[in-house]
């Protein structure tokens, strides 16, 4: 990546961009420009960008005069970021979610994260790509792939699958244009507690463009899941992560969940918990090996517990065998299952159950569609119109399983969701219970509580979905910091820090210092920028 009027953009952090310009050296309307000049140099090979905003060089203009004029609303001010195509944004950029049925949709107002993003002076670049409805419609479909978008590639290797459903939020970010999960995509990741951070406002994922950072939104107004889905953020370094972080947490009236944060969070906010590597003198980890740990694949396993020895080296303790004491009936063996309790038998011990009923299709909807798109339109029409959608326009949006091959099982997840018409009887009432209290007090409280002594978190491989499907039952925070490279496929993978509700503090400690430790110290289980391996290949969906 060529420099930006002298100054090295790829892999900037905020500060350093924030002293580029308070020094003069550039200015947003500079930033852009060049960030506009890596776009077109890598976008054709990723398709990680939907639409650019056509304004972007107005709004750089005015935070440049601010700037001149002595006025910087904060450290996000004249940095510019993407949001995930199902965001609400109030501007003259479509929001689609990837799907060609909500072209020339209207929406109210920004989404709440967004609308804060520019309060804090940060610029809206465009709209990122997605796997369409975000993971919302398909149980076997090619992730990163929209009708509108087409198939988003990740930047270490563009053969394989990008992760979803944030694909090219990620593929964006990584590739130093501007998650899957933070591993697939060499990021720190931040899921917090559900209720930290508002989901009020119609959006999923939002990524800030210079560094790295992605907000991730994984609800709208009604969210996927109503007591699963939180707003995070992905950034390359865990301090840039949680100065986003402290820029969007806080109370929110029209996010009802957010009212249970009062008390319970730091006066301040988190950026004092930052830590280096001295941190982690007298820490004591856990490792939930069978819960988790077995399913991690070589060679990833094998430079994950050299990581741990290094971390044991540098003065923390970690425990083997700290295990949620009922993994065996909410893990599945078999890879990330979230209708594995029907897959045992008990649909009313089944995340699918709450999921698909609590807010998944139908409410999600009902909510944004009918007050954005079709306001003169009945309920029951659409609820009929996206299936009918689908199957009118097969070539595009695959409406029926086996002929579309971004899209094998059609759209099965949608219609099952639909036919539930979301009535909370009584299966769903004892499945969420059972979700619930078999993920915190039962799961993840009791693995922190080992034999007499209080770990400092639990450290678990986020390759292996389990983990932050687990997490996300719960409602616990989950902090992802980048690990190594698997020398297999050429793809990232990261160490995650598990713990209970409200411990954000604890994981930014641990995870900061262990960061230091990585940069520190001769190790190559860190970030490291992407190889674009397969850049030449066709760009088709993979399953």
């Amino acid at each position: 990546m060529p420099k930006c009027n002298g100054v090295t953009l790829e892999e900037a952090t905020i500060d350093q961009l924030q002293d580029a310009m308070n020094t003069g050296q550039l200015t947003t309307q500079q930033i852009v420009l060049c960030y506009m000049q890596r776009i077109y140099q890598t976008d054709m090979y990723l398709k990680a960008i939907m639409e650019l905003n056509p304004d972007f060089m107005q709004i750089a203009s005015v935070l440049d005069a601010e700037r001149a004029a002595g006025h910087i609303r904060g450290p996000l001010h004249g940095i510019p970021f993407l949001v995930k195509d199902n965001i609400a944004t109030k501007d003259k950029m479509e929001t689609t979610a990837g799907s060609w049925a909500l072209l020339g949709s209207l929406v109210p107002r920004d989404a709440h994260v967004v609308d804060r993003l520019r309060r804090e002076g940060a610029l809206l670049l465009g709209h990122a790509t997605l796997s369409e409805w975000a993971d919302m419609r398909s149980s076997v479909y090619s992730e990163g792939y929209s009708a509108r978008g087409e198939q988003a590639r990740g930047p270490y290797n563009l053969s394989m699958n990008p992760g979803g459903s944030s694909s090219g939020s990620g593929a964006a970010v990584a590739a130093n244009l501007f998650i899957s999960p933070a591993e697939r995509n060499a990021l720190v990741g931040i899921k917090p507690t559900v209720g930290l951070t508002s989901r009020a406002g119609y959006a999923f994922y939002i990524s800030l463009l210079q560094w790295g950072l992605i907000i991730d939104i994984r609800a709208s107004v009604i969210p996927e899941s109503s007591h699963q889905d939180t707003v995070g953020v992905l950034a390359r370094t865990v301090r840039d992560a949680v100065y986003s972080l402290d820029g969007m947490y806080g109370l929110d009236p029209r996010d009802n969940y957010t009212s249970a944060q009062e008390g319970k969070t730091p006066t301040g906010g988190y950026t004092q918990f930052l830590a280096n590597k001295t941190a982690l003198q007298g820490a004591t980890f856990g490792l939930p090996w069978n819960s988790f740990w077995v399913y991690a694949e070589e060679p990833m396993l094998s430079s994950l517990l050299e990581l741990l020895e290094l971390i044991k080296r540098a003065g923390a303790t970690i425990i083997n065998g700290t295990e949620l004491p009922n993994y065996q009936k909410i893990v599945s063996p078999n890879g990330w299952n979230w209708d594995y309790g029907t897959t045992r038998g008990f649909a009313n011990e089944s995340e699918f159950t709450v999921v698909k009923i609590s807010g998944r299709y139908r409410k999600v909807f009902l909510s944004w569609c009918y007050k954005a798109v079709f306001l003169s339109t009945d309920l029951e029409h659409l609820m009929d119109f996206f299936p009918r959608y689908n199957n009118d326009n097969i070539g595009t949006e695959g409406g029926t399983p086996n002929v579309h091959p971004a899209f094998a099982s059609g759209q099965d997840d949608f219609l099952a969701s639909l036919e539930s018409k979301g009535v909370m009887d009584e299966t769903y009432y004892q499945a969420l219970a059972f979700c619930q209290k078999s993920s915190r007090e039962d799961g993840i409280d009791a693995a922190l509580h080992h034999d007499g002594i209080q770990l400092s978190a639990l450290l678990v491989p986020p390759e292996v979905g389990q983990t932050y499907q687990i997490a996300a039952q719960a409602g616990y925070p989950v902090l992802t910091v980048p690990a190594g490279i698997n020398t297999r496929n050429g793809l990232p993978f990261g160490l995650a820090l598990m713990n209970t509700a409200w411990s954000e503090p604890t994981l930014i400690k641990y995870a900061s210092a262990i960061e230091d430790l990585q940069f520190t110290t001769n190790t190559v289980l860190k970030r490291t920028l992407p190889t674009w391996y397969g850049y030449r290949q066709r760009i088709i969906p993979v399953l």
